[in-house]
């Protein structure tokens, strides 16, 4: 077994003391493996440039210990049966996947900063925490004692978040027999009868997609902020997330995001912890680990997330319906989706897939991976007269593969696809998978067959509409924020242009107004500062409309058997 200890001194420091103990040691050459990275985040976070004072005692005895590559040490002729190393790690990241250390919590991803000693991660683990008393510690592992929990092995332990707090609130439903935790940490008044309520419906729902859940308890870790902000992370059993403000906690906008991103991180507990794609099976946290199969881990689980919300009566139609048209809003507010497919962009999220990058580059996993499965979900539907759904192909992928520890492969999930469809879905992949066809039609014909349609309509700011580009206003500033390719806007603007003037009227947050009242048959003048520089450019349309907004909605002439198809896709009436 392994020894981790935590403890700390001045928790305003944000500096915790590691110390990692190691009985039985046989190895003259001892590695330690810091991660580089954490399932859920698919890049590397160099956690390594947190950690400080490393060393090391062999036997009690100070012993050398050096670095080998950017996040792992040697200890040479170690040859003592027992050796510690110790080191300080900085906890000042309040997300989902950091760590926190202050006077009221101690908040910590294990994979942040408790290292791997090589050839030993199957071992079991053991994390004793040095609190206060008066703390309470909400994790998913096996508590031992209070303050000392067990993990099988070293993969478990670092998957394993905890709070650790005397202000904890805590609640709990059951379904099917198991027990699921809400935890909160945070200054907010929750709705305890509500929150179960919502918690409770959508979990039967997913209970009952799959048949069976992977784990025997799961825990909801909520860190509620007195800011905005939303983020949650998945793991074995339980999830973080991280949303505030709290005192709006129960109010409509941010607790529909509060039960959403839960609903996502607990459809995850399958859908990649456990069907997880053959590359990360098992994980390897010191480099990359390539795949391209992004558009099922997180895109399936964006579609299901909300969803599922709706079969289970937390959404209504139309609320569902504005969170699909938000998705179809992301997808269509930059041209990327033209230039790079979902399954190429998955690949690329170890090179940029969670910065904005260049412009019009790259697509969202999470939304091209959404619509998509959107689509295939209908596709399936109409193709076998509502036998076949993306259900069943979760489910293939959950007995077939997941419950079994099988990794899977592109072709897998296209090879299921196809059992389920009892026909070939190779136009499917190879257009809107590994392709950037459009999917306006596909998708329109595919809603029509449970009574909906896609509405195209021209963006309300002509800025947009006619000449292509996008603008924010910060303060009395105008700045060109993004460009549509082959628009009037392409040749003339370039981003971050400081927009000053239209046709010599100062723009003072009145430039849609001022083009409204304009002739936009004619040229239009532009002063602008390029940096630092006064121009002035011309911009005509040139017969295009760019940046349309696309929405979801119900066709009322809809046939009888169209009105049922919507109520087997969604557990509603239409």
């Amino acid at each position: 077994m392994i020894y981790y200890h935590l403890s700390y001194t001045n928790p305003l420091s944000h500096y915790l003391t590691i110390r990692v103990t190691i009985p039985d040691n046989t190895e003259q050459q001892l590695y330690l493996q810091l991660p580089a990275w954490r399932p859920g985040r698919y890049e590397l976070q160099h956690f390594a440039q947190k950690l400080g004072k490393v060393r090391a005692t062999a036997n009690g005895e100070a012993t050398a210990i050096r670095k080998v590559t950017k996040d792992k040490w040697l200890i040479e002729n170690a040859g003592a049966g027992s050796v510690v190393i110790e080191y300080s790690f900085y906890a000042r990241q309040m997300d989902a996947g950091g760590s926190w250390l202050d006077e009221q919590q101690l908040y910590l991803n294990p994979i942040n900063c408790l290292m791997a000693v090589e050839g030993r991660q199957a071992e079991p683990c053991q994390l004793q925490l040095d609190l206060p008393e008066s703390y309470e510690v909400a994790c998913g592992l096996q508590v031992l004692e209070k303050f000392t929990l067990q993990a099988s092995n070293y993969h478990e332990l670092v998957d394993a978040p905890l709070f650790a707090s005397d202000s904890l609130q805590q609640t709990k439903y059951e379904v099917n027999g198991l027990p699921f935790y809400i935890w909160i940490q945070g200054d907010c008044q929750p709705e305890w009868l509500r929150i179960k309520q919502d918690f409770e419906a959508f979990t039967k729902e997913q209970l009952e997609l799959f048949g069976d859940f992977p784990v025997s308890e799961y825990h909801f870790l909520n860190q509620i902020l007195p800011y905005r902000y939303y983020h949650g992370v998945e793991h074995g059993n339980s999830t973080v997330i991280t949303l505030g403000p709290g005192e709006l906690l129960m109010s409509w906008g941010l607790y529909k995001e509060f039960v959403g991103v839960s609903s996502h991180e607990l459809f995850h507990t399958w859908n990649i912890k456990k069907i997880r794609p053959q590359e990360m099976l098992p994980y390897d946290y010191s480099q990359e680990n390539y795949f391209r199969t992004g558009y099922i881990a997180e895109g399936l689980t964006t579609y299901y997330g909300d969803y599922l919300l709706a079969r289970s009566g937390f959404f209504t139609a139309a609320l569902y319906f504005e969170e699909l048209n938000t998705t179809l809003q992301r997808y269509y507010a930059d041209y990327g989706h033209h230039n790079l497919s979902v399954a190429d962009s998955s690949f690329d999220l170890w090179l940029d897939g969670y910065k904005a990058g260049i412009p019009d580059r790259k697509v969202s996993i999470y939304v091209k991976g959404a619509l998509t499965a959107l689509l295939l979900d209908l596709q399936l539907r109409q193709a076998t007269n509502n036998h076949g759904t993306l259900d069943q192909v979760l489910m293939r992928l959950w007995n077939d593969l997941g419950k079994k520890d099988k990794g899977y492969s592109e072709q897998d999930y296209e090879r299921l696809v196809a059992e389920v469809a009892g026909s070939s879905f190779k136009e499917y992949f190879e257009k809107y998978i590994y392709g950037t066809a459009p999917i306006e039609v596909p998708l329109t014909e595919a809603l029509h067959y449970v009574a909906c349609t896609l509405k195209k309509t021209e963006s309300q700011l002509l800025s947009e509409q006619l000449y292509g580009f996008k603008t924010v206003a910060d303060g009395t500033t105008v700045k060109v924020t993004a460009i549509a390719p082959d628009s009037p806007a392409h040749q003339v603007l370039s981003v971050d242009d400081e927009l000053i003037a239209l046709n010599d009227r100062k723009l003072e947050q009145n430039l849609q107004p001022l083009l409204h009242t304009t002739d936009t048959a004619a040229p239009i003048a532009i002063t602008l500062f390029r940096d630092k520089r006064l121009r002035t450019v011309q911009l005509q349309p040139n017969g295009q409309t760019f940046y349309p907004k696309y929405t979801i909605e119900k066709r009322e002439e809809a046939t009888e058997q169209e009105k049922e198809n919507f109520r087997l896709w969604l557990k509603q009436a239409f």
